[in-house]
């Protein structure tokens, strides 16, 4: 018998490693520049240590090569102005940062990235341009868990500031925002390449560590991605508080940053560049760069302000969202609105909104790593779900007051009374924007690739408002509770490792015991939409009958509220027969049902009420108002006797 027992033992060790994982890749980039200020070119050189930790034998490699982009009639030229001849909302569809401005540079505006000699370990390699896109054809395979060397030597121009990255920008006065400014490698995963064109989104990289030395005249001063490892060379508070730049013999200073288990690399570049820092008890430096203006003492204070308020912020996003896992974090003055990086982000100006925005991608996007081109919603939607939640905490009111401060000023405005009818407490913006697009006849699948959206306008409400809102709507489906645990988890579990929707969905699966696929499939990969409504009441036997209707095509559970003449309140759950389980009541102060499950093809449901129809003065589905119902009007129900 023991030996029965042994190999039962054996088996299951050898079934237990036989399950899949979730691989990653990993990279070592060491990289040095020299800018030229005067002609906004450099040369640069990478050293790229890759590792094949795949089981694939990979016979080619892919490059981004960003800056490309920035050129007349390049792709990204060409969808801009395409899309600016949509009108949508009553103006163009383009990005209004981009319209046609990238069709008028000049050569000396424009942007490039030209490989001068790539090899892989001492071999020259012959590659292939698509645009913004290298192919690599190698002269012999990658094998499975093989580690090789590329060197890549290369030159670029730094083009006029147009998306994101580039120089001169008349509304920061940022001389250089340094974005996808190398040849960075594609990501390879589970799904395979990742050669994705920069059109206009976002970006998906391999985590490794960055070794970066960058080359600049001495007055300029730099902000950026990791740890710099010369402070004490350069100071201007990156020793310790306060200090000067320090002076130097020679025309040019090094920089010299390190940062570890990241998947980008960002940086900044100004004369006049303020650096302010704040420490976090047991936490990173916080690091605040901006452009200093001698006529405008309120910038300063501005400044200040984002670096007190991210202090005093980080304990609350830790607690909700988990751990900040590195030394330091940059708010950089920079780029064209807001646009995150790991360890940094570049924000145009000191809007706090923006900031908590921003600084929250460090957790949906730099510690999870989605792929934001085929799950938008996964990156910008729950990075506004944080965002809101965090605003909320730092203000000390939730989003809907601004829609009631807004209805103050114009108390006439119908439109803004109905809307604010609608809204739930937090993310009010984010369903306000749902609204607005389900009812436009524009909108798209959420699972459209963020490129291959037919208007900006339906792609950015879905990443950021649907996507908003499908994670506010899983704590009216699973409880609020619960819904904080399925984050918290989400981040345990699946920090560093590229997760899908699909992995997203099992934490959730597993953390509320319900099945919720169902969830998924009909608000991410569909555009049906929920209504729900209360068809009618009768008396029967002294109980009151309700019946409810779906109008919608997505089906959903319900919460019916019922408040009686005498002034008390029960509330009614009825779960979705799909999800296999209910969630616990929320508020233990309101006397709570959980009902039969409704069947989701039926249309009716109808649900009894220990009560006299003539006692009962309100029926409402779903007060808290969370569930996204296109049409609540139907929802409230109000009798007077």
């Amino acid at each position: 018998m023991k030996y029965f027992f042994l190999l039962l033992l054996v088996c299951i060790h050898f079934i237990g490693f036989a399950q899949p994982e979730r691989w990653q890749q990993s990279i070592k980039y060491t990289i040095g520049i020299d800018l030229d200020t005067f002609t906004n070119r450099f040369a640069g050189k990478e050293k790229i240590e890759y590792t094949n930790q795949s089981n694939d034998r990979l016979n080619k490699v892919f490059f981004h090569l960003y800056w490309n982009a920035f050129q007349p009639n390049s792709s990204m030229d060409i969808r801009s102005r395409e899309l600016g001849k949509i009108n949508t909302n009553g103006r163009p569809d383009w990005d209004g940062r981009v319209k046609d401005r990238i069709l008028h540079l000049t050569e000396q505006e424009v942007g490039y990235q030209k490989i001068i000699s790539l090899k892989m370990n001492g071999i020259p390699q012959s590659f292939v341009y698509h645009e913004t896109i290298l192919e690599v054809l190698l002269s012999k395979s990658i094998l499975p868990h093989t580690k090789v060397i590329f060197e890549v030597a290369f030159e670029a121009q730094v083009p006029l500031q147009v998306r994101r990255s580039g120089r001169d920008n008349p509304l920061t006065g940022v001389r250089y925002s340094m974005s996808q400014w190398y040849p960075k490698m594609c990501e390879y995963d589970y799904e395979g390449w990742h050669p994705t064109p920069y059109i206009a989104r976002e970006f998906y990289g391999v985590w490794g560590d960055y070794d970066v030395t960058i080359q600049l005249p001495a007055s300029y001063k730099v902000g950026g991605t990791g740890i710099l490892m010369n402070a004490s060379q350069v100071g201007w508070g990156y020793d310790r508080p306060r200090t000067p730049l320090r002076s130097i013999a020679s025309a040019k200073r090094t920089w010299h940053f390190v940062g570890k288990n990241i998947h980008d690399f960002v940086w900044a570049a100004d004369p006049d560049f303020e650096h302010l820092v704040r420490k976090v008890p047991n936490g990173p430096a916080l690091h605040v760069l901006y452009n200093y203006k001698k006529d405008n003492p309120a910038n300063d204070s501005a400044w200040n302000k984002v670096a007190d308020a991210a202090q005093k912020m980080l304990p609350f996003i830790e607690k909700h969202f988990g751990k900040y896992p590195y030394p330091q974090y940059s708010f950089i003055q920079g780029g064209d609105g807001g646009m995150e990086y790991p360890m940094a982000t570049l924000i145009s100006g000191p809007s706090l909104g923006t900031v908590f925005h921003e600084w929250m991608h460090s957790w949906y996007q730099m510690m999870l790593g989605t792929n934001e081109s085929l799950y938008a919603w996964m990156d910008e939607g729950f990075t506004s779900y944080a965002e809101d939640l965090v605003s909320a905490q730092y203000y000390g009111r939730p989003s809907i007051d601004e829609y009631k401060d807004a209805l103050k000023k114009n108390p006439d405005n119908e439109n803004l009374q109905k809307l604010i009818t609608s809204l739930p407490d937090n993310h009010a913006g984010a369903y306000a924007s749902y609204f607005a697009l389900a009812k436009s006849g524009l909108e798209e699948p959420m699972t459209t690739h963020a490129d291959h959206y037919n208007t900006n306008f339906a792609y950015s409400t879905d990443a950021y408002s649907k996507g908003e809102t499908f994670v506010e709507q899983l704590g009216y489906i699973v409880g609020a509770p619960v819904r904080d645990q399925i984050l918290l988890e989400y981040y345990n579990v699946w920090k560093f490792k590229h997760p899908n929707a699909n992995d997203f969905m099992r934490i959730a699966e597993k953390v509320s015991g319900q099945q919720l696929d169902w969830y998924k499939m009909y608000w991410v990969n569909t555009t049906k939409t929920i209504d729900y409504g209360i068809d009618s009441l009768w008396e029967e036997n002294g109980a009151t009958k309700i019946r409810l209707k779906r109008i919608g095509k997505m089906p959903m559970p319900i919460d019916v509220s019922i408040q009686t003449k005498d002034g008390s309140m029960e509330q009614h759950i009825i779960p979705l027969d799909l999800q296999f389980g209910a969630k616990r009541p929320e508020d233990a102060s309101i006397k709570t049902g959980i009902e039969k499950e409704w069947q989701w093809v039926n249309p009716t449901y109808v649900l009894t009420v220990q009560a006299k129809l003539t006692s009962i003065i309100k029926v409402e589905i779903d007060s808290s108002k969370r569930m996204a119902d296109v049409e609540r009007k139907n929802n409230l129900l109000q009798l007077s006797w």
